[in-house]
């Protein structure tokens, strides 16, 4: 086991973001524009080219680190030089710059002279914009050759540069806020001429601030704001609204604080404090974006952290649901969608994300996920609101996520842009026959029916609590034709686990895969088949050691640095871990959450990424990252939530004020504190601690209409078939 703090993983890039602005760079703070990198929002990318430069040569880095997720630091020093007053040596001069994104680009430099004598030197911002869209920089889109105009005010020190194309009107302000210097513009840099006599400091302030006048106006200032926000933060009123827990593990409490602070910095609305329900952004930085799937995910593993981040998602992706057919966008009624873009391409209609709704999942996880918020919040109203909305979700899943009338769910796309595979696992790559070779659509994957079957029976459920039984016997009776048809066509003994899907002649796709565990989670597993399908991925060939492969490494197209042929992800693995535990199976469910948390353990800040590579674990080894996996990621973090939940063995009936709770702390944990626990509108407060091999519970505090009962078996209060 990693000891917190040996290693310590993470990218080869520096990350801040606030809402829909990101910043991506190099550790020295350069910006290439060939590179994923620049400064983006709403899509659009309004610095492409950044670099400082003292007397013509790159500073030398001395160090740097993001500080907060909207801030970071970089700590330069000089390499020998010569100028027009004499030599320089080297590492006489310390640039400090403190950079800070809010909707715009924030940079103080300050500049000190170490040196016994006088430096003369010339200060160099190069900038480059492209107002490229985040499809060009990610190469899923051809480049468009844009007619860019570049002014220079030097009486307001502001560089302004423009791009006009049929409307589409956008400018990056690139303005000097406080400098005691004038700068000079040349050769598309800025140029501040100094000099320092020793022990003299310099400082500027510079900010960048994009416009977009056929979307927003952004804001241009943080209006003095201390480096990072001295001052109590939106952020802060977060984690005060939220539950908050420490274990006997540091690193654990490490991983699960740092995992809250992950999500409060996702929210696409970073103005608003707790009391509003906000969705999360998908993740940094490339996905800074409404995502379907990933926000229903998000808000159900984070229930018991803060219930707004599910009453976001409900209601943000209630605003996209599709109500015509339309193949561009693959598009029909009561679909939600799977990813909304805000970019130039999306403005022209040339991608389909205005939004996109390629995604065959999300649809049945909203009516899950409804369920799940009501049993956590007892809300009337929110069935008041959504119930219509997982209604037209249950309509689409009958008449279009079954095409072919055949009882199962599967998809295929219409439109030219459109997505090729529509699971969670929506690679181009990542659907493949046990030999290796890719299958084509239409497809219906093994978590699709299970997902069904879970919409089912919680709609069911809902049906009963507004009084409407007759539907919901129906939809029982549903659900349990779909488990017996399910289980006839999708189980393979000689595998001992369920087919990745079946292909377009109906034909099972023998591969062993991670998906096979959702049909766990969502409860469509036959109780006979469940610890066979739980033994299969946990065989070798399936287990990392940091968690559960995509993707068998005995598969011929295994791959441990593939995106979804072979990495670990940690959403993927929580959710197959509450499955484990649905099904009684509490050791498997202890192993994924130890490995997952140990992987946390050794990423930086104890963040978990979007995933890590699919190699096996070894003796004194560490996780090795995945290549351009967001950090963070909404589901990632949402992650260390879902595994304590599932450790806990928290249920929630808020509708009948109760927390049901089935602790089963394993020998790595001997005990977890919860406080502010919303359960309806109580709060609770309680200390789970482990008696040799029996997990126990106290009760420290309730505030508001709320029972607490311990039981045994998690099992028996899930929704009954």
């Amino acid at each position: 086991m990693l000891v917190p703090g040996d290693i310590k993983i993470g990218p080869d890039t520096i990350t801040v973001h606030r809402g829909l602005a990101f910043i991506v760079s190099k550790p020295d703070a350069g910006i290439q524009s060939r590179a994923e990198q620049g400064f983006f929002t709403h899509d659009t990318r309004f610095l492409s080219h950044y670099q400082y430069r003292i007397n013509g040569r790159k500073w030398k880095l001395v160090t740097s680190a993001s500080v907060s997720h909207t801030a970071a630091r970089f700590e330069f020093t000089n390499v020998a030089l010569l100028s027009a007053a004499g030599p320089i040596p080297k590492n006489v001069v310390g640039l400090t710059v403190e950079r800070r994104v809010s909707s715009a680009m924030h940079e103080d430099f300050v500049l000190v002279n170490y040196h016994r004598e006088p430096v003369r030197l010339t200060l160099e911002l190069e900038i480059g914009t492209d107002f490229a869209d985040v499809f060009e920089v990610r190469s899923h889109h051809p480049r468009i050759r844009r007619a860019i105009t570049t002014v220079w005010d030097a009486d307001t020190q502001q560089l302004t540069v423009a791009y006009n194309r049929n409307g589409y009107r956008t400018q990056a302000l690139y303005r000097i806020v406080e400098s005691s210097t004038s700068a000079r513009y040349e050769r598309h840099a800025l140029l501040f001429e100094l000099t320092l006599p020793p022990g003299a400091r310099w400082r500027a302030r510079v900010q960048l601030s994009p416009e977009r006048d056929d979307i927003v106006h952004l804001p241009t200032s943080l209006r003095g704001e201390a480096f990072p926000a001295a001052r109590p933060t939106i952020v802060d009123a977060w984690h005060a609204a939220s539950t908050h827990i420490r274990t006997s593990d540091e690193a654990v409490t490490a991983t699960l604080r740092q995992s809250a602070d992950d999500l409060v910095s996702l929210l696409l609305d970073a103005t608003q404090g707790p009391e509003a329900s906000l969705v999360l952004a998908a993740g940094a930085p490339w996905f800074v974006a409404l995502f379907g799937r990933d926000s229903l995910i998000a808000g159900f593993q984070t229930l018991p952290l803060n219930p707004s981040f599910a009453a976001g998602a409900l209601a943000s992706l209630a605003q996209h649901q599709a109500t015509a057919s339309d193949d561009f966008r693959d598009a029909d009624p009561g679909k939600l969608p799977h990813e909304l873009r805000r970019g130039e391409l999306a403005w022209f209609g040339q991608i389909p994300h205005t939004p996109y709704y390629g995604t065959a999942d999300a649809t049945l996880l909203y009516p899950i996920l409804l369920h799940e918020t009501y049993l956590w919040t007892g809300e009337r109203e929110l069935l008041s609101a959504r119930m219509p909305i997982a209604q037209r979700c249950l309509e689409w899943m009958d008449r279009y996520g079954d095409r072919d009338g055949d009882g199962f769910q599967e998809y295929r796309t219409r439109s030219p842009h459109g997505i090729k595979h529509q699971g969670w696992k929506d690679s181009t790559d990542g659907t493949v026959y046990a030999d290796g070779q890719p299958v084509e659509p239409p497809i219906a994957l093994c978590e699709l029916q299970g997902y069904a079957y879970d919409a089912k029976r919680r709609m069911a459920v809902l049906y009963e609590a507004v009084g409407e039984p007759e539907r919901a016997g129906r939809l029982r009776e549903e659900a349990r034709n779909l488990a017996e048809r399910f289980d006839a066509a999708f189980w393979l003994d000689d595998e001992g686990t369920f087919a990745f899907g079946l292909d377009s002649h109906k034909d099972p796709i023998t591969s062993a895969v991670s998906n096979a565990g959702h049909c766990l989670w969502s409860g469509i597993a036959a109780p006979a088949r469940a610890p066979r399908v739980i033994a299969r991925l946990m065989r070798e060939d399936m287990w990392s050691g940091w968690g559960i492969r995509t993707l068998s490494a005995a598969h011929p197209a295994f791959n441990p640095y593939a995106y979804q042929r072979g990495a670990v992800w940690p959403h993927d693995n929580s959710l197959i871990a509450a499955g484990c535990r649905r099904y009684g199976d509490v050791a498997a469910t202890a192993r994924i959450a130890r490995a997952i948390l140990d992987a946390a353990a050794a990423f930086q800040r104890y963040r978990l990424p979007e995933l890590l590579s699919g190699l096996a674990r070894a003796d004194g080894g560490f996780p090795v990252q995945y290549l351009g996996a967001n950090i963070p990621q909404a589901w990632a973090a949402g992650s260390a939530f879902l595994l304590l939940q599932m450790l806990l063995g928290l249920r929630a009936d808020a509708p009948r004020d109760r927390l049901y709770v089935a602790p089963a702390l394993p020998s790595w944990l001997d005990w977890v504190e919860v406080e502010n626990l919303r359960v309806g509108s109580a709060r609770v407060a309680f200390r789970c601690w482990r008696e040799g091999t029996r997990s126990r519970i106290d009760v420290l505090d309730i505030s508001g209409p709320c029972i607490v009962e311990p039981v045994e078996d998690y099992g028996v209060f899930l929704p009954s078939p």
